[in-house]
C-alpha cells in the first residue's frame, strides 16, 4: 500500500495480528541471548542468532489472518525464537497423532509424571542428565512400570541464588484403563521409592504424579522449552556452559506403543514455520504481508504486497 506521496506505508507485525505478537518478544529474547554469547566468544552461534527469523512471510486470508508461509530459522538449541517454534511443533504433533492413539487404545488413560534430582553445578549437567537417562531405563524397565507407552521431556531451571542447575523429567504415560482401580496402582510414595531406587541414591526425590484431567494443559506442560528464556538470559557463563552440556542431547522422547504415532525426530524446517498451523491452506491469491525484524524499535514491521 502506498501512502501520500508514494511513499509505502509500514506496520507493526504486532498491531495487525494478535495471534502473532508473540514475535516481537521472543525475537527480542533472541537477540539477547546473541549478546551473551558474544561476551564468551560464541561467535558462530552470535551470526546465526543473528540471521534468525530476520524476515517474516504471511499469506493473509480472507478473514485477517495471518498464516506465516515463509521463514529462515537458526535452529541454535538455545534460541529462544525456535524453543518457541519447537514448542508449537511438538504440541503439534500430539494433536495430530491424538486420534490415532484414542483409535488404538480407547479405553487407555494419562498420568502425568515428573521426577527430580538434586540440582547439580552447571558444569556437572551433561553428567547429571546421563545419569537420570540410565535410571530412567532403570524404570521402565521395572516390571511394575505401569506406563504401556510415553511421551517424555527434560527441562532444566536455574537457581538464581547459587547459578546451580536443576534438570527434571516431564512424562505423559499412556496406561491401560483399570491402572487406577487395579492392583498395579502405584502411589505417590511408591513413585518416589521407585525412582530412588533407580536413581541409586540414598536421599528421596522429589516426585509428582498425578491423573490427567486436561490433556491440553498436560501436553503443554511436558511438551514446552528444555530452558525458559528467562534462564537463558540471566547470565552470560552459565548459557555457555549449558550450551557445551546439553550439546547434543534429546529434549524430547517417546517409547513404548507411543512411537507407532508420535515421532520424537528434529522437527522439519515445515514444521517450525507451520507450527500449530500445519494443516492451514494458503491460496496463491491471498495477499502477502512481509515483515522484517527491526533491531533498533524491538518489532517487526512490513508492508504488504499483492
Amino acid at each position: 500500500a502506498s501512502g501520500e506521496g508514494g511513499l509505502i506505508s509500514k506496520f507493526y507485525l504486532s498491531d495487525l495480528s494478535d495471534k502473532d505478537k508473540p514475535w516481537d518478544k521472543h525475537r527480542s529474547e533472541t537477540d539477547i541471548v546473541a549478546s551473551l554469547y558474544q561476551d564468551v566468544d560464541y561467535e558462530r552461534h552470535v551470526e546465526r542468532l543473528d540471521s534468525c527469523s530476520q524476515r517474516l512471510l504471511f499469506a493473509v486470508g480472507n478473514e485477517g489472518n495471518f498464516n506465516l508461509e515463509a521463514a529462515r530459522f537458526c535452529r541454535v538449541r538455545n534460541c529462544p525464537t525456535c524453543q518457541w517454534r519447537r514448542q508449537l511443533m511438538w504440541k503439534a504433533r500430539f494433536h495430530k497423532a491424538l486420534p490415532e492413539i484414542e483409535t488404538k487404545y480407547p479405553r487407555h488413560r494419562w498420568i502425568l509424571l515428573t521426577l527430580t534430582v538434586k540440582n547439580c553445578a552447571i558444569a556437572e549437567l551433561r553428567e547429571t542428565v546421563n545419569h537420570m537417562n540410565r535410571s530412567w531405563k532403570r524404570l521402565i524397565e521395572r516390571q511394575n512400570f505401569p506406563g504401556a507407552g510415553f511421551i517424555r521431556s527434560t527441562e532444566v531451571t536455574r537457581n538464581e541464588n547459587d547459578g546451580s542447575a536443576h534438570p527434571h523429567f516431564h512424562a505423559l504415560l499412556l496406561v491401560k484403563g483399570g491402572y487406577f482401580k487395579g492392583k498395579g496402582y502405584l502411589k505417590q510414595a511408591d513413585w518416589t521409592e521407585l525412582w530412588r531406587q533407580c536413581l541409586k541414591i540414598e536421599y528421596t526425590p522429589v516426585v509428582n504424579v498425578k491423573a490427567v484431567k486436561d490433556l491440553n494443559g498436560a501436553a503443554k506442560e511436558v511438551l514446552k522449552y528444555t530452558v525458559k528464556p528467562a534462564d537463558l538470559i540471566a547470565d552470560s557463563y552459565w548459557l555457555m556452559e549449558l550450551t557445551k552440556q546439553l550439546h547434543k542431547t534429546r529434549a524430547v522422547s517417546v517409547g513404548g506403543v507411543l512411537k507407532e504415532c508420535f515421532s520424537d525426530e528434529e522437527p522439519t524446517d515445515q514444521e517450525l514455520i507451520h507450527g500449530e498451523e500445519t494443516d492451514k491452506e494458503i491460496s496463491e491469491n491471498d495477499p502477502r504481508f512481509i515483515a522484517d525484524w527491526q533491531k533498533k524499535k524491538q518489532r517487526y514491521e512490513g508492508v504488504f504486497r499483492e
